[in-house]
């Protein structure tokens, strides 16, 4: 089978299909473009391009790539405006998060770009509140487990632990109604962390465009990824798999009035 399909009557020859190749897999020929390698990672910048709609990708289908049109472009201040504006949310109104609107945050982190388009990151959901109390204590315990063998996270830990024992507070998960725990073939690490981190960016970032607040579970993460088994015995990963990464969801229970600062920027020039 043909890689890739070509209209001769729509081809006009302008060879952007070949251009915009990132494995140089199409080339032009006297007869139009052609496959020549077997390299192709099913960006589907070729069909994209084509101001014709004249090549079609077995691998990167016309008939599922939407009609583009004109692209909205925030301004400059706009789009600063709205990037400063996201913040990571800690306070969470109690209110469950319908299965729809994960999805739909989803389907977005899904489109996210990775290194050769890789991809390869699945997503767990969790919104049992049982469950995600669950996953608190066993966090807690690895951070006890932490302190007893004097890992250098042990002086922070210590803090957190002390509060969470006292007051019950939950520091871990912020008693978010919902965990997007993303997961990766273990063989597919360290790349798989990294396309996790490109994809759940996107989720945070589209978030506040459908009222809802996102947080980086970090120290669920740290806990998940040391392999802590009380954890994932919780989780249910399926075997092979490996948890790359995890995000606090739901609606803020709290509005932001200010921008706040970061450090100066640093920069370096050669």
């Amino acid at each position: 089978m043909n890689l890739i399909n070509v209209n001769q009557e729509k081809c006009i020859r302008c060879g952007l299909c070949a251009d915009v190749c990132p494995t140089s897999v199409i080339k032009m020929m006297s007869e139009g473009p052609q496959a020549v390698g077997e390299g192709c990672i099913a960006c589907g910048h070729c069909v994209a391009v084509c101001p014709q709609e004249a090549l079609d990708n077995v691998k990167a289908p016309l008939a599922n790539q939407m009609l583009l049109g004109e692209v909205p472009v925030l301004d400059a201040d706009t789009a600063a405006r709205f990037l400063r504006a996201r913040r990571s949310i800690r306070r969470y109104k109690k209110d469950a998060v319908p299965r729809e609107k994960i999805l739909q945050l989803l389907e977005i982190a899904r489109l996210a770009p990775t290194g050769g388009n890789s991809q390869g990151v699945a997503y767990h959901v969790i919104n049992k509140a049982e469950t995600l109390h669950k996953i608190t204590v066993a966090t807690v315990g690895w951070m006890e487990e932490q302190v007893q063998k004097g890992s250098p996270w042990a002086p922070y830990f210590v803090g957190l632990i002390d509060n969470y024992h006292k007051t019950g507070q939950d520091r871990i998960l912020r008693d978010a109604p919902c965990l997007v725990v993303a997961i990766t073939a273990t063989n597919f690490l360290p790349r798989g962390r990294d396309n996790t981190h490109f994809s759940l960016a996107y989720a945070e970032l589209y978030a506040p465009a459908i009222k809802l607040g996102t947080c980086w579970a970090g120290f669920f993460e740290a806990c998940a990824s040391s392999g802590y088994q009380p954890l994932l015995d919780l989780l249910n990963v399926p075997e092979g798999m490996s948890v790359t990464g995890g995000l606090m969801v739901g609606y803020p229970q709290y509005t932001y009035k200010r921008l706040v600062d970061r450090n100066p920027l640093q920069v370096t020039w050669q």
